[in-house]
């Protein structure tokens, strides 16, 4: 499929290119950003929110790996099991990327691999 060229309807004085908000309405977290709240002290406050009724489940059933809040426990627990968890997963354990590693790809240092960061499934509380 092609992607609309249209550009603003006719209710509005506003140019809005719409193929741009059809690409960015589902917009998900970056594997960068998913790392910075996998360290210890943001990953507490993620999990532990105050309830906010306009999120699923009052955001109180989040997945730190995905970035997606779930409706239930059990609809949390059945999450682990698919394959988008476990892709997501994999693609979690190489460290994310630095500036350091842009200057060296640039020529301003030697090549070193990344690094493999050991990743799993979030603990889950029952309460």
């Amino acid at each position: 499929m092609t992607r609309s060229k249209q550009i603003g309807n006719h209710k509005n004085d506003k140019k809005k290119n719409i193929a741009k908000l059809w690409k960015t309405k589902r917009r998900v977290k970056d594997l960068d950003q998913i790392h910075h709240d996998l360290q210890p002290e943001n990953a507490k406050l993620l999990l532990n929110q105050e309830i906010d009724y306009q999120l699923p489940g009052n955001g109180q059933h989040y997945c730190l790996h995905c970035a997606r809040y779930f409706v239930d426990l059990k609809t949390l627990k059945e999450h682990f099991k698919t394959k988008v968890h476990k892709r997501r997963l994999k693609q979690l354990k190489e460290e994310p990327y630095t500036q350091e590693e842009a200057e060296r790809a640039a020529g301003m240092g030697s090549y070193i691999a990344p690094k493999l960061i050991k990743i799993e499934t979030q603990k889950m509380d029952m309460s």
